[in-house]
């Protein structure tokens, strides 16, 4: 059923702890850690705690989760201080944008200089 946990999906397991993660910040939708393979001094994954496979199909369904999770995002960068010296927020839909976990999330990026176009 839409939006409950996957016992297959690593996003699912890091929201309930089964698979540990440095968690940064928590609220009752959202859950951020620290990306296992930062791509910039600051790079922290936020997700739902409810399972959709991308940004796409949670804010289809849930736009105000959705909307929680990009309040939860710049909350991250202010935490991280880089909400002063610039951040980027990516959602990677689907496989052909680089999406590997299927279940919703959004990458927090900032501590350096972020090149226009990404990729």
């Amino acid at each position: 059923m839409a939006g409950e946990p996957q016992a297959d999906c690593l996003f699912c397991k890091v929201v309930t702890g089964e698979v540990p993660a440095t968690v940064v910040r928590e609220t009752e939708s959202t859950v951020a850690f620290r990306d296992i393979n930062p791509q910039a001094p600051t790079h922290v994954l936020v997700v739902p705690r409810v399972h959709y496979p991308d940004a796409a199909s949670l804010a289809a369904a849930e736009p105000q989760i959705a909307a929680d999770l990009m309040v939860a995002a710049g909350e991250v960068a202010a935490q991280e201080k880089v909400d002063v010296t610039g951040f980027r927020i990516v959602f990677n839909t689907g496989a052909g944008a680089g999406q590997t976990v299927f279940h919703a999330h959004a990458h927090v990026l900032g501590g350096r200089g972020l090149n226009w176009p990404p990729g």
